[in-house]
């Protein structure tokens, strides 16, 4: 795919957008097919003005000229319905490519690693699917078949004016290359222009986004001064790309002015010249051409500006079809389907870095038995969140290997795996919609009945019931409605409604109430019992009763045993964790 700005056109990125018509190979031929109605009705307006003004109006046939005026208000009802359906199924063309360039690249980006949105700016991404697509359906309602219709235009009505007058063409034809050269530098200059633009659109999108989330912060920081003086830089790197475009217009569109009139001047005097020593050259001919001209320099101004649309089309069609190129996806080659999960986990001397050469695991070794509840304790930064997003194979490992039931997850179909694994995470992501829908994913399996049973069996079902509406209440954007206690309970019971035979807890207790912690410790007893957990907490008093503890630091298992095992340690790191939790509580 082509990065070099000076290019005027990319025709490889032009061909591959073509292809997402063939769906729609009909009504991309009758746009094209409408194209070519509107080049000949192009002419025949001023050919008839031409014999409207020689035939009827000189000789002063009114009867005649009657004729042609109803003939020309029928080629102008024609025209009219020719541009009606041209710009209607152009239009309609362009959003049904665009409906389906949207939805491949959001079904490509729900397969990517956790790692390509870690490193990716939501506000770009949110860029592309939505703002740079719809500007690629300006290539089709604005530009390429505009751009079509124009030139189609101008090669009749110059075919026609040769005929007519070749002198007069010469004429016109003076000025011709003059204007040509100019559109050319016209389309270099702005597709770099352009491609600037869409650049900055993407910052500002992007920090825009950023900061509304993380608008708390700001305000919690008093971050709002610095924060203004940013956003006003970005503003105005965002003002010079739209000026420089304007700068260009500005220049390219009196110059194409300049030359149109030059041309009518040059036709008036040699044409007129010729008309009164009664030359070949009639009034009407020097009449239909002026309009002639003019139509042929029209297109030419609209086609500058048409291409500019289209270049803007490009650069976008350019950057999603880079995210739709980008190949950041955990390789599902698994062949196998889990029906049935005991439970057992195994980690054979598993490592694994996000950046390379940079290790975050060293070499792990961890067996979890059929129905164990084992909890894995360490400082921040100690892997303890990587084991589980490595279990669910959201990021894949150096080296080792990772097993459930003696099945390397590897070779077990990516969907099949995480059906059977549910993740609780510390911080729970609610969407924009009704607890009901937020608790089953819109998943049209799971009835009410199972959902209103799972609540009572963990005990918030009293919980729901008391908000407005229920298991209808709107939670709004990210469940902000509900507080960080409230939350976590929705998504413990979003886990248990799966009926999951893994589940994994990520520090699910580490920032709620204490009203709330122990419905959510009620919860977890239920939703642990006869079944596989893994469990990461900070708060030692939450996982005594776990059958094993993993005591993690820097990458590595540091202690292995039950919670008084792991306590008869002389100066061992779980005990020394504990006595400092305790000592913490006492005081």
């Amino acid at each position: 795919m082509a990065e070099k700005s000076g290019s005027a056109f990319d025709f490889k990125l032009f061909k591959r957008l073509i292809t997402y018509t063939n769906p729609y190979r009909l009504t991309f031929y009758f746009v094209a097919f409408s194209a070519i109605l509107l080049s000949v009705f192009a002419v025949l307006r001023p050919y008839l003005l031409q014999q409207i003004i020689d035939e009827s109006l000189i000789p002063k046939n009114n009867e005649l000229l009657l004729n042609f005026i109803l003939l020309m208000l029928t080629v102008l009802f024609l025209e009219v319905i020719s541009q009606f359906l041209f710009i209607y199924f152009a239009n309609w063309l362009g959003q049904e490519v665009i409906r389906d360039i949207r939805v491949k690249l959001f079904e490509h980006m729900l397969g990517f690693k956790k790692q390509y949105y870690d490193q990716s700016a939501v506000g770009r991404l949110v860029t592309r699917a939505v703002s740079d697509i719809e500007t690629i359906a300006s290539i089709f309602s604005q530009g390429l078949f505009m751009i079509i219709s124009d030139l189609l235009k101008m090669l009749v009505i110059l075919g026609y004016m040769i005929y007519q007058s070749w002198q007069l063409t010469l004429l016109v034809l003076v000025v011709l290359p003059f204007i040509l050269y100019a559109t050319r530098v016209f389309q270099k200059k702005m597709k770099a222009a352009f491609e600037e633009v869409r650049t900055q659109v993407s910052n500002l999108n992007s920090f825009v986004q950023e900061r509304i989330t993380g608008m708390k912060i700001v305000q919690l920081f008093t971050r709002e001064e610095t924060e203004y003086a940013n956003f006003k830089e970005i503003n105005e790197k965002h003002k010079k790309g739209w000026i420089k475009t304007v700068w260009y217009n500005s220049i390219f569109f009196p110059i194409a002015e300049m030359s149109s009139s030059i041309t009518i001047g040059l036709i008036v005097w040699f044409g007129g010249l010729k008309a009164a020593q009664g030359d070949v050259l009639t009034l009407g001919v020097v009449i239909a051409f002026i309009e002639l001209s003019q139509m042929l320099f029209r297109p030419l101004r609209q086609i500058a500006d048409k291409f500019n649309t289209l270049q803007m089309g490009m650069v976008a069609a350019q950057r999603v079809f880079r995210v739709l190129d980008t190949n950041s996806k955990i390789e599902d080659k698994g062949k196998m389907s889990l029906e049935s999960v005991r439970g057992r986990i195994s980690f054979d001397n598993v490592r694994f870095s996000y950046v390379q050469d940079e290790e975050v695991l060293k070499g792990i070794t961890l067996d979890v038995n059929e129905g164990e509840t084992v909890a894995i304790v360490g400082a921040t930064g100690a892997g303890k969140s990587t084991i589980i997003n490595l279990l669910s194979r959201f990021y894949e490992i150096d080296s080792g290997s990772i097993s459930i039931d003696d099945k390397n997850i590897e070779e077990i179909q990516l969907a099949s795996l995480r059906e059977h694994i549910a993740v609780v995470l510390q911080d729970v992501f609610l969407f924009a919609d009704t607890i009901f829908n937020n608790i089953t994913l819109n998943n049209p399996d799971v009835s009410e009945e199972q959902v209103y049973k799972a609540a009572k069996e963990i005990g918030i079902h009293d919980f729901i019931m008391s908000l407005p509406n229920g298991y209808q209440y709107n939670v709004k954007e990210r469940g902000v409605m509900l507080s960080s206690g409230q939350r976590q309970l929705i998504s413990f019971l979003r886990a248990f409604v799966t009926n999951p035979e893994i589940l994994v807890l990520d520090e699910a207790t580490s920032s709620i109430d204490s009203h709330s912690e122990q419905l959510i410790q009620d919860a977890t007893n239920k939703i642990t019992e006869g079944r596989t957990s893994i469990v990461i907490a900070h708060r030692l008093a939450t996982i005594k009763n776990a059958d094993k503890i993993i005591v993690m630091d820097e990458g590595k298992i540091v202690e292995e045993g039950n919670h008084n095992e792991l306590l008869e340690i002389e100066d061992g790191y779980y005990r020394n964790l504990y006595e400092v939790q305790f000592a913490a509580v006492v005081e």
